[in-house]
């Protein structure tokens, strides 16, 4: 199998851009996933990106782990229906170097291989952007109307939308075109809800350089029960061993359901689907 063919089988592909397949087969792909640093732990929810990436890795491809040190300064309205609180820069480089260290556990940084993964943090090519510079260099680039027709947007305006929280599709979007210009990566893939927010940088990258930019997002996991998956009546179940003790977290694998247990397998393992399958049996 190919590296989509296995994550189609792992039931790990919620939606793809055309054309994507296609990227994979043909060349070394650098890819990246942006990860929220408003904690200093991830929790197991975060563990599909990173399968996603450690899949990407394993099949010679070339992994990008970003730390939205700007984003997370903002808060995404994806899925969210508040508004979140704004963390300040040495909280947030604190939650950035101890996410390293759990991202290491997963993915190889350290070797001499072409396809080794990065870190990087958008604060970083953020922090000197003033505003008027980017209004003038990014937001000229993408309607209203775009933004506006994106599910993330639309279902916040029930409830309140600020402008901050609206303008975060574009800061995202340009992490992509900063990356593609910068890192030569042309795909970026997350959760389903980040669909819209990484389809804004595909066209940032197509208006502003005329080049070609991918996507692939994976399904939300949720328990068969219907609950949020990686909850437990504590909250979170996190990778961290001072927030959830190696007992509470076996206990959380150990408690799925078996219909559960069967979708899990495929997801949180490297295991061939011949071993999966007869495990499953």
């Amino acid at each position: 199998m190919n590296l989509v063919e296995e994550l189609r089988w792992r039931g790990m592909v919620h939606d793809m851009m055309p054309g994507t397949e296609e990227l994979l087969a043909k060349e070394m792909v650098t890819a990246y996933v942006g990860f929220d640093p408003t904690s200093d732990s991830l929790h197991i929810g975060h563990l599909v990106s990173i399968m996603l990436l450690k899949h990407l890795q394993k099949a010679g491809h070339k992994p990008i782990a970003l730390i939205g040190g700007a984003t997370g300064m903002i808060g995404d309205p994806s899925g969210k229906s508040e508004e979140r609180n704004l963390l300040d820069e040495s909280t947030l480089r604190h939650n950035q170097e101890c996410i390293r260290k759990q991202m290491a556990r997963f993915l190889d940084f350290e070797s001499a291989a072409d396809n080794k993964a990065e870190m990087v943090n958008n604060y970083d090519w953020m922090k000197d952007f003033s505003f008027l510079e980017f209004i003038r260099d990014v937001g000229k680039l993408i309607t209203v109307n775009y933004m506006m027709a994106k599910d993330s947007v639309k279902k916040r305006l029930e409830t309140g939308l600020s402008f901050t929280e609206f303008s975060y599709q574009l800061v995202q979007g340009y992490d992509f075109l900063y990356l593609y210009q910068h890192k030569n990566c042309k795909l970026q893939m997350g959760g389903s809800d980040q669909w819209g927010n990484i389809v804004t940088g595909t066209e940032l990258i197509r208006r502003k350089t005329g080049g070609e930019a991918f996507a692939l997002t994976c399904p939300l996991i949720t328990k068969s029960d219907g609950g949020k998956f990686g909850k437990t009546e504590q909250g979170n179940v996190w990778l961290d061993t001072e927030k959830t003790s190696p007992y509470a977290f076996y206990q959380f694998w150990l408690n799925a359901s078996d219909q559960d247990a069967e979708k899990y397998i495929k997801i949180f393992t490297l295991l061939s689907p011949q071993d999966i399958d007869q495990l499953i049996l």
